[in-house]
């Protein structure tokens, strides 16, 4: 048996109990992997809620990082004591174990902890095909990225930088503005004291931005494609105030021919090799020290409903993790 944060049923983080739970052991293809640290990331809040639909009983998470104790029949690229991490597999990292299927498992690199393996993976990874697959960024471009002092906001600004671009964030406090500044990002706008329409304008002396990155959704649409010049690109990839509303395609046209998209990381590295590219881009830049993890948060893994109110109502900055 194992300790693990399970729901029976969707709601509020009071809904994720610590319970033991039988840890099956790994089938074919299968690795089972010790955790050592556990990522924490708006998706897993969707999860818990019913936002995105789950099988119950669940338990969440999909990022760790951790040890390999044991492969399952046919794994030739893993062996135990392999220092690893993952993104990915529709929940089940809420747990001190889990079985993995061993071609969507990393192995860590020596000079990278557990916990930044455990911090990096899926945000990292998220912010890679936001700025080499989604949107290209190259030098020069003009972006802007709500939610700058996010897990990750705060890799994609360090990045973008490193690619660049002049890169334009938004943030709701004195605090997570400083933060995000030293993070990459050339200006950071308070959206609950400015018009961040206005201020991309005077920012940019009225060209504008090439891409707009939103993760809030709802609070700050339609206003994030006023953002935009024409030909460039909305990309949502979550909806941290609620989803974006209904809207007529003809609204793309009528804001300057703009192009819009809802893309999904798993999508991006359903294949192994690109799996593998994207981590190799994202390990190269951390090693190089391009991009730094930022890990603010700290809590047992029998805090996760703490770590999810605390996510959920805004007072996080950079990464969560959760310790077993």
């Amino acid at each position: 048996m194992v300790k693990a944060i399970r729901m029976t049923e969707t709601g509020g983080p009071e809904v994720l109990q610590l319970v033991d739970i039988e840890q099956p052991r790994p089938g074919p293809g299968e690795v089972l992997i010790e955790h050592k640290a556990i990522g924490v990331n708006f998706i897993d809040t969707y999860m818990r809620s019913g936002l995105y639909p789950v099988t119950l009983p669940f338990v969440p998470g999909n990022e760790g990082a951790g040890v390999v104790l044991e492969v399952g029949p046919g794994v030739e690229d893993f062996k135990p004591g392999d220092r690893v991490a993952y993104c990915g597999g529709n929940g089940g990292g809420y747990s001190e174990q889990r079985v993995m299927p061993a071609g969507r498992v990393l192995k860590l690199p020596d000079d990278i902890s557990f916990e930044r393996g455990a911090a990096m993976t899926l945000k990292g990874l998220t912010a890679w095909f936001l700025l080499r697959r989604t949107y290209p960024v190259k030098p020069g471009d003009i972006v802007l990225y709500h939610a700058a002092a996010g897990g990750v906001g705060l890799i994609f600004g360090q990045w973008a930088k490193h690619l660049g671009a002049t890169v334009i964030g938004t943030a709701g406090s004195p605090e997570k503005i400083e933060l995000a500044k030293a993070h990459g990002f050339d200006h950071v706008i308070n959206y609950r004291e400015e018009n961040f329409v206005e201020r991309v304008r005077e920012i940019t002396g009225g060209k504008m931005c090439q891409v707009v990155y939103d993760s809030v959704g709802k609070d700050t649409f339609p206003a994030s494609l006023d953002c935009l010049r024409p030909l460039g690109m909305f990309v949502s990839f979550g909806q941290s105030s609620g989803m974006v509303p209904p809207f007529s395609i003809s609204l793309l046209q009528q804001k300057g021919s703009l192009f819009a998209t809802r893309p999904v990381l798993f999508h991006y590295i359903a294949e192994r090799k690109e799996l593998d590219t994207a981590a190799e881009e994202l390990f190269d830049v951390v090693r190089k020290g391009a991009v730094r993890i930022v890990i603010n948060q700290r809590y047992k893994l029998e805090e996760a409903a703490k770590a999810h109110d605390d996510l959920e109502s805004r007072r996080t900055s950079g990464t969560t993790i959760l310790i077993p």
